[in-house]
């Protein structure tokens, strides 16, 4: 599948009362519950010896997603746009690929 068609799959359950700034709210604060739901289960794996139900994070990495894509629409932006918006940043900051004493210099900055 791709982006803009999960996009646009996706946003047919957007709740329709939802305006404007309501939709910019609700996809911002998916996006911070259920990034917090996924590292609930990786600090599980990892810090209480759960082990790691990689089905159900992936779950919750689509709804991640999902509110991914209604926070790209709520600032007028298709997931087309912002992954490649997000491509020619790290291009930019990493022409050569990932750079350890880059990176480290760039925290200095």
């Amino acid at each position: 599948m791709e982006a803009d068609e999960y996009q646009r799959l996706a946003l047919t359950t957007l709740n329709p009362a939802l305006k404007g700034k309501d939709v910019l709210i609700n996809g911002v604060m998916g996006l911070c519950g259920e990034s917090g739901e996924a590292i609930d289960l990786v600090k599980k794996h990892l810090a209480q010896g759960h082990p790691l139900d990689r089905e159900k994070l992936a779950k919750e990495l689509g709804d991640v997603a999902w509110y991914l894509a209604e926070t790209a629409h709520a600032i007028g932006y298709s997931l087309s746009e912002i992954m490649q918006m997000n491509i020619d940043k790290l291009r930019s900051r990493y022409p050569e690929g990932f750079d350890a004493e880059k990176s480290l210099r760039r925290e200095k900055e």
